[in-house]
Parts: structure tokens; sequence; C-alpha cells
């Protein structure tokens, strides 16, 4: 991924530095699991430990010979090391160690996603419980509906996020599994024993059955809730992309001293920050795609994942954190107008209350159907400019079958709210 979508933590996890250690920690492992078992001599391990290294302008140079990253690693390290160089890579094949590598460098990434997931969380709590009762407009289909706060429309994401934080926790005990198995996954040269012994020390777990990688559909599971993780991101983002339209302004985000909306025109304040977010979101569902499609291999491997996963898992991992911390700071700093919000919703003068009409109009006997046009024909004055209100106290119907103080009562826009604390408190805010 490019270092402009790049945390400092991805990018030191995702590096070839740490890949290749990742690597080196596996091979150090499974020396340790067969010394263990008595399949190499004592003190091996130790050797290695003490002198393994490797280096990635030799490796480079090694791998235009062998055509093969592994064996070139292999190779590089042998070079360090005396007679007990041997027994590096001894009894394994490549993806024992590079799957395994793989399955450490994803645990670590995905802890960083949830982590990064957590610190959303909790700003979203924060400003929901600033603004639970500063009012706004529902609305549906981009029309107005009926009363909200603002405060409740950050619950329904945080909601959102407690999913999402749970997928990926599920997905990372899923993706945290390797294999030390052999070329086909039989345990040819490699017993189970060691296998579990190995992978145990490694943190991780085992994978009950392998070929010569750990199926894809855990890698799968793992960029899914990724994708749906970025999916919920542009949600919000495109939320505030449509509260910050001129025409309606409830939010803006923020905008700094020196900062420039558009090269032409000076007046500009664009939601840029969240349109970034939108438009990676993308990119994260693509890869999904991508990902889904490598689970298909032939026979008990071939190599059509390899190059795809060389991509797809580290910039789906890395375009997730920074998605999350970009989208972490544009909720903090956000600029909220409770007057707009308030402004919005007075807008057509009660329109939004045309259900309250509707069902103390049925109360009073009236047929659903009679009551509903009842409304609806007064609503239709209201979109043609009169207040509803003043339209609702001058229909003949109302008057004859509600008292001012039933009308009072249908536009108490507190009504539509009574409810907030309880959803409050289910979601711990």
């Amino acid at each position: 991924m490019i270092d402009r979508y790049t945390t400092p933590e991805m990018q030191s996890l995702w590096s070839p530095q740490n890949k290749t250690q990742c690597w080196l920690d596996a091979e150090i492992a499974v020396c340790a699991g067969l010394e263990h078992f008595g399949e190499i001599p004592a003190g091996t391990t130790q050797k290695i430990r003490e002198g393994a290294k490797f280096d990635l302008v030799r490796m480079a140079e090694l791998e235009k010979e062998t055509r093969h990253d592994v064996m070139a690693f292999v190779k590089n390290v042998a070079e360090n090391l005396g007679e007990e160089g041997r027994y590096v890579h001894y009894g394994v094949t490549s993806y024992d160690i590079v799957d395994t590598a793989l399955a450490l460098l994803l645990k670590d990434a995905t802890q960083q996603v949830i982590e990064r997931a957590k610190g959303l969380r909790e700003v979203i709590r924060r400003r929901a419980r600033e603004h639970k009762d500063t009012l706004m407009i529902g609305r549906t289909h981009g029309i107005h509906a009926e009363p909200i706060t603002f405060g409740f429309k950050l619950a329904t994401w945080l909601d959102e996020m407690n999913n999402n934080i749970e997928r990926l926790e599920q997905a990372k005990t899923s993706i945290a599994v390797g294999k030390i198995s052999g070329a086909v996954g039989t345990h040819a040269n490699i017993s189970p024993e060691v296998e579990a012994y190995v992978l145990n020390g490694l943190g991780l777990g085992v994978a009950p059955i392998s070929t010569q990688i750990v199926a894809r559909d855990r890698h799968s599971q793992l960029i899914a809730a990724l994708a749906i993780t970025a999916s919920s991101l542009e949600r919000f983002a495109t939320e505030i992309r449509n509260l910050a339209r001129t025409e309606i302004r409830e939010v803006q985000e923020y905008f700094a001293q020196g900062q420039k909306g558009s090269s032409a025109m000076p007046h500009k304040r664009n939601p840029w920050n969240c349109e970034t977010v939108s438009g990676l979101a993308r990119v994260v569902r693509g890869n999904l795609g991508a990902m889904l499609e490598s689970m298909a291999t032939w026979h008990e491997r071939d190599l059509t994942n390899s190059s795809v996963e060389r991509i797809v898992l580290p910039d789906t991992t890395t375009l997730v954190d920074w998605m999350l911390a970009k989208f972490t700071n544009i909720l903090d700093t956000l600029l909220v107008y409770p007057e707009n919000m308030q402004k919005n919703l007075e807008l057509m003068g009660g329109l939004v209350c045309s259900e309250q009409i509707m069902l103390a109009l049925i109360a009073t006997g009236l047929s659903r159907e009679e009551a509903y046009g009842v409304a609806q024909r007064n609503a239709a004055k209201a979109w043609s400019g009169e207040p509803f209100r003043t339209a609702i106290e001058n229909d003949p119907i109302v008057i004859e079958r509600l008292s001012a103080q039933d009308i009072e009562h249908c536009f108490d826009i507190r009504y539509h709210l009574k409810h907030l604390k309880h959803t409050f408190e289910v979601l711990d805010i």
C-alpha cells in the first residue's frame, strides 16, 4: 500500500524485514520442536538461534539464482551458520514456513485493526453522549421523516462498530492458525506432535487438516470482516457528507487555519476526508473478490493464490487500519450545528408529526383510511407552502374530533424520544 494510506504501525508490521523475521521465527520454532522430540541433535536450536540471520539484499541476489524466495532465504540463513545450518528447513516445505509466518503477521495486523476499531467506538460513544438530546430530523429516502437526535444517529453507528469488532475478533481467531505438515499435509516428515509443539510455542492454533497450504476460507473470512468494517465506515462518512451539504449544513469536517478547499474557489470547505474514506472502501471490497477467488486452488495447491495475497492481505489490513484512524479523527473533531438541525426540523411547520395526527384521529373512531386521508391532504398543503400545523388546526374534521390539547400533544417533538434513555442504556452510552 502507498505511504499516503499507511500508518507507521502497519508499515512496520508488513515491512520486508518483519515478514522475513517471521519466517526465521517459524524456522527456529520448527528446529525447537524437532529437538524437543529428539529428531535433531541436542543444542542445535540454540546454535541456530544465536547465529541465524538474514540480509534482504543478499536474499534478492540469491533469488535471481534460485527463482524461489523461500529457498533464497534458507540459503542466506545457512550461509551464516556452521554444521547446524543443515537442520534449517529440515523436513518442511516452503508453505509450512510461509503460511505459519503469515498467520503471525495476520494475527498482529488484525489485532491492530481491532484496537483502532475500539478507539473509534469510544469516540462514537462520547459524541453520542454529548448529543443525546440534540434534536434533528430523521430522514428516509433523503426526505424528512420523524424527529430523532444526533446522539441517536451516532448510537446506530456504535451498535454497528460493536458488530464489526465482534466479527474481527472471530476472524482473528480463525486466521491465527498455522501448519507444519509437509508437502501435501500428510505429516510425512514432521509428526503431528512436533507440529502442535511448534505452533503452540508461536501462539498459534493448529489447522485440523491442511494440504500444502492452510485452506483459504480463513483468509477470506478475515478480508470479509475487513470489507464489512470498511463499508460501515463508508456509511458513516456518507452520512457526514450529506449532512454537510450547504443547504443542510448540520455538520462539517473540521477546517484548519490555512487549509484550502479548492484551487479555484476560495470559499470551499469540502468533506474531503470523508470522501477519501468512501473511496477506499471500494478498494477494500474489491480485494474481497480477489481473495474469494483465491480459495480455489488445483489439487493440494497451486500458485494462483500467492501473487494475489502478496497484495490483498497487507493492503487490506493496512487500508482498514488507516481508514479507522482517519475516521476517528474526523468524528473527534466534527463540527456540529444544533441550530441548523433545529431549523431543518421545523422547516415545514410540523409536517413531521403527520403520523401522530393520523393516530389521534383513529383513536376517536375514524377508520385508518379516513384518518390517513385527513393527514395526507393537509400534508399536501404543507408541501405547497402552508405550515402543516396551521392546516391541521383549520381542518373541519380535526376541529370536530381533536381538542386544542390533543393537537398540542400531537406536535410535541419530545413524544418521539421518550424511549431514548432505554436505547442509550442498552448500548452503554
